[in-house]
């Protein structure tokens, strides 16, 4: 007789390459970013490594990989910045365009866009969202 294992499916974060793979879609993002006129600004005095880095911990996350991520919450890092949505929105068409160009699968582009929605009132200031 034989014993088969029932086996989890795997992560969007392993479907995508893990770490390595992680890693290159926030390099990727960030040289986006920051030479679009209206979002390099908020980076100007970042300490881009550190930014890097806890953007990498928390797309790992997002993507069901290992959490370790242990900074700010979204709502404190971003609400004193006075982000307006359409700026929330231009960052969130970077992540994808960047995802898509490194052959990131539909079905985890829409869940990373579900995320992005989900979040949005943490990161855009108050009284620049729809309706308020």
């Amino acid at each position: 007789m034989t014993v088969t294992e029932e086996t989890a499916p795997a992560s969007h974060y392993d479907r995508i390459g893990g770490a390595s793979s992680v890693k290159a879609a926030v390099e990727l993002f960030y040289d986006k970013v920051l030479v679009d006129p209206a979002l390099a600004g908020y980076f100007a005095d970042v300490n881009m490594p550190g930014q890097r880095r806890h953007l990498t911990l928390m797309l790992t996350a997002v993507l069901g990989g290992p959490n370790e991520y242990a900074g700010r919450g979204l709502a404190e890092a971003h609400q004193p910045l006075n982000i307006p949505v359409e700026h929330y929105v231009k960052v969130g068409e970077h992540l994808i365009v960047t995802l898509t160009e490194l052959g990131v699968p539909a079905d985890i582009l829409a869940d990373v866009q579900t995320v992005l929605g989900q979040v949005q009132d943490q990161v855009v200031a108050a009284g620049n969202r729809p309706g308020v």
